[in-house]
């Protein structure tokens, strides 16, 4: 008995100890914040918009806080959230990054269980009424659980075109307006080598926008009433629309080989290098008719090109019923800050400066990238020169006052996991005529229905 007694006692000191020891090695693998809300070093990662719109954020928060230094970390759409799962995971390396809503790339509710809740950071930043002062998708869609996990830095809208006017002056190219005029256009312009429209229809999320544009034009608002289960999948003019969208194939709008190409980077560099005409963008895009970031990207297209006049046009109106000039969009991305960073202060500093500071939303309204959150922020178009003011200025300012008036009309804010892929593949099956539009719609409508 007291040799059992004298071994459990020696057991248990000995269990107590190496409890003891782990817990110190755990306690010394916990991230610990070095930083303050004025000094440390914050790597912020995301996809959008890029070099060298990002640095120039950059510069002008270190205008402010000189003392925190930002490195922008930039990967792929595809890429991200394979490369910052891991990344969050070990807590190194990232103390800063950019979500989204809805299920594409870089997700919230994949990714907000990982970042801090910034809402008392807002609260002192902006006052306990910021929901009045910040465009309510910014907290309503990076709300999780009741917390503010991210904070939105501008929106983003589709459901058009961008042309290059050059091109059609060139050769005397009437703007489309319908299906037919389209046709003609990209016909004329490729008998000159160039291609008419480009799209990298081997990129799911893209052909989205697309179909969702041809929807619209079929019937607004049946695209977003589908996404809600408020009219169903197989309706009549959902079908129409999958017809209309082989359609774009089967006539020759789609180049060929579409679905064996990337929007980005390919179809991009073809707009960019002058060897296609026309390419479904969104006001995403406005941001290329500054000279500076146009140069950037012909440069990222591996082209010696010079910077030429792109305006956005209305989707044409391909379905015959006079509906166009409809917009949808989401908050593009928003700054999310990790809890596992080293950097909490210095990165909540930084995204807080981003999405809400009147002089860091200053600069993302006039990187014209995407509508700012901060309501008092608009371009200030006397600081704003454009490639062709001349031939620019009216058709884009008209273009982002009317995705600002789109009203309720989601991207891909209301399209789950589910629905999302089922999209894609439904799209890219009608295009490659696998799928028959008619089959289609019956997909979508069954996973439409596994998900409720």
């Amino acid at each position: 008995m007291k040799k059992s007694k004298v071994v459990g006692m020696g057991l248990a000191a000995f269990m107590l100890m190496t409890t003891t020891v782990l817990a110190g090695c755990s306690s010394g693998k916990e991230a610990k914040d070095t930083s303050t809300e004025t000094s440390g070093e914050v790597v912020w990662w995301g996809w959008t918009p890029g070099s060298p719109t990002n640095e120039k954020y950059i510069e002008a928060f270190n205008k402010e806080y000189p003392d925190i230094k930002v490195t922008w970390k930039q990967t792929s759409i595809d890429a991200y959230d394979a490369a910052l799962k891991p990344a969050l995971a070990n807590g190194k390396g990232v103390d800063a990054f950019q979500v989204s809503a809805g299920s594409g790339n870089g997700g919230i509710q994949v990714f907000g269980g990982q970042a801090i809740d910034l809402t008392d950071a807002v609260k002192k930043a902006v006052g306990d009424d910021f929901k009045d002062k910040l465009n309510e998708a910014s907290i309503s869609t990076m709300t999780v659980n009741g917390q503010l996990k991210a904070l939105g830095v501008g929106t983003v809208y589709s459901g058009n075109l961008w042309i290059n006017q050059d091109l059609f002056d060139k050769y005397d190219v009437k703007i489309p307006t319908n299906l037919d005029e389209w046709k003609l256009a990209c016909e004329i312009f490729e008998k000159n080598g160039i291609y008419g429209f480009v799209q990298g229809a081997g990129q799911g999320a893209f052909n989205i926008d697309t179909f969702h544009a041809i929807a619209d034009n079929v019937n607004p608002g049946t695209f977003t009433k589908a996404t809600r289960g408020e009219v169903q999948w197989t309706d009549d003019s959902i079908v129409k629309a999958l017809e209309l969208w082989k359609k774009l194939f089967d006539d020759g709008i789609m180049q060929e080989g579409a679905l064996g190409l990337q929007q980005y980077p390919e179809a991009n560099n073809l707009f960019m290098s002058q060897k296609a005409a026309m390419v479904m963008m969104g006001s995403w895009y406005t941001s290329n008719a500054l000279p500076d970031t146009m140069k950037s990207s012909i440069e990222s297209a591996a082209s010696k090109a010079e910077p030429f006049t792109m305006i956005p046009i209305n989707f044409p109106d391909i379905a015959g019923t006079g509906n166009t000039g409809s917009m949808f969009g989401d908050l593009d991305y928003s700054t999310a800050v990790s809890a596992k960073s080293s950097n909490t202060k210095a990165a909540t500093t930084f995204a807080v400066w981003l999405g809400t500071s009147q002089s860091g939303q200053q600069i993302i309204a006039d990187s014209l990238n995407v509508v700012p959150s901060l309501k008092s922020a608009t371009p200030d178009w006397d600081n704003v020169t454009l490639v062709n003011p001349e031939k620019q200025n009216d058709p884009i300012k008209a273009y982002l006052a009317n995705a600002m008036n789109s009203g309720d009309n989601p991207r891909f804010g209301g399209i789950n996991a589910d629905m999302n892929q089922a999209l894609m593949d439904v799209l890219a099956g009608v295009a490659g005529g696998t799928i028959k539009p008619a089959n289609g719609a019956d997909q979508l409508a069954k996973t439409q229905a596994d998900s409720e």
